[in-house]
């Protein structure tokens, strides 16, 4: 055996160096603004920019359309440093890939042409509207409608809990063209900001996620013009799960970001901070807890890294690997930044320090793009298909 029986487990050169330089990004443009950010629930300019300027903002963009083109471990790597410092910057690429996947993988070249440069450039962002108030984990049970009318499409209902809602430029918008057909009646659409009758409503008040707009939205007679859809008429719903597919171990991403920021600043806590005589981070207790935080850190860090460079390959059966790193990753950040908040004791707690932040944000990583209990559903059904 050689050394490169082992390079399956090493990431290319050029990744080892895009994290490099979104690291350096991340700390001096984006880390500085993150807690004010937060306070002020106001969006990220400062990242949004820096992640434009430097061509990150969509990385996963095919470069014939002004992006980077960039793999789906490449674009994990550059979410998951964005989130280690402000995980609502890091919505800036994962809304920007969710709102653009179905469109890549089933849309016209005209339409691409139409969104995808200005998404890539920055001019532009994108968002996912697929969940309605009766129709989240059950999204097959949507009551937004498309009709054909002439040459065009007018769409009527609502959509609840979209990122960048009000902020976007573009949505990819599922609705049902053809009730009698359940799931196989339901479409994917684009949509502008500035179409006629789309309409926005106000911003959630969240626990997490403050810099990151969520929005309902509202299509009200609606128009779009006919070449808007995305794919065949009656293939949205299919399109929808194999998006998700593709992008949940982007969240999954994020959620091990979140955990190494919280992670680092618990270590350079417990190092500095004392009782008894010493610093806690000599304590036995506190040195199992930090190898524990690490170690399951790791762990979903390869798994999301797996699922991603299944996606990129094109593998047909990938429904339980995005699902397991997207689950397994959000709960690793969730007891991770609980035992951050605990290891940092009462200053944990407080404002001061980011870790009640990264605990508030973590949330949210078991919860969109399919709750946890959902993706333990979806594992479930596919392995015992």
């Amino acid at each position: 055996m050689t050394t490169t029986d082992f390079d399956l487990f090493a990431l290319p050169e050029e990744h080892v160096a895009l994290r490099e330089a979104i690291r350096d990004l991340s700390e001096k443009q984006i880390a500085p603004h993150a807690a004010e950010v937060d306070e002020d629930s106001r969006y990220p300019d400062e990242a949004l920019a820096a992640l434009s300027a430097a061509g990150f903002a969509a990385l996963h963009v095919p470069d014939e359309f002004g992006g980077q083109g960039a793999d789906g471990v490449a674009v994990c790597i550059a979410i998951e440093e964005v989130a280690r410092v402000c995980a609502a910057s890091s919505m800036i690429p994962i809304a920007n890939k969710l709102g653009t996947t179905g469109l890549i993988l089933r849309g016209s070249d005209d339409l691409k042409n139409q969104v995808l440069p200005s998404v890539a450039s920055g001019d532009a962002i994108a968002a996912y509207a697929l969940s309605e108030r009766e129709a989240g984990s059950d999204a097959a049970a949507m009551r937004t409608r498309a009709r054909a009318d002439g040459d065009g499409w007018v769409l009527d209902g609502a959509k609840c809990w979209i990122t960048n809602g009000g902020k976007a430029s573009w949505y990819t918008v599922m609705a049902v063209t053809d009730p009698d057909k359940g799931a196989n009646g339901i479409s994917s659409f684009m949509v502008r900001a500035d179409d006629e009758g789309f309409v926005v409503g106000p911003k959630e008040r969240k626990m997490g996620l403050h810099g990151s707009p969520t929005a309902e939205i509202y299509f009200e007679k609606c128009r779009i013009p006919g070449d808007r859809i995305i794919g065949e008429p009656g293939t949205g719903f299919k399109t929808a799960l194999t998006t998700l597919d593709h992008t949940r171990p982007t969240i999954g991403a994020q959620a091990v970001g979140i955990a190494q920021g919280a992670l680092d600043a618990t270590i350079a806590y417990v190092k500095d901070r004392k009782q008894f005589g010493k610093a806690i981070a000599q304590f036995q207790g506190v040195e199992f807890m930090i190898a524990d935080m690490a170690m399951k850190i790791e762990a979903a860090r390869l798994l999301v890294y797996s699922a991603a460079a299944r996606a990129e390959r094109g593998e047909s059966a990938l429904a339980f690997q995005a699902s397991a790193s997207k689950c397994f990753a959000s709960d690793v950040a969730m007891e991770v930044t609980t035992n951050a908040v605990q290891l940092f004791g009462g200053a944990g707690y407080t404002r001061d320090f980011p870790v009640e932040r990264m605990m508030r944000d973590a949330k949210i990583t078991q919860i969109y793009e399919g709750t946890n209990q959902i993706q333990r559903v979806v594992m479930a059904r596919a392995l015992l298909r």
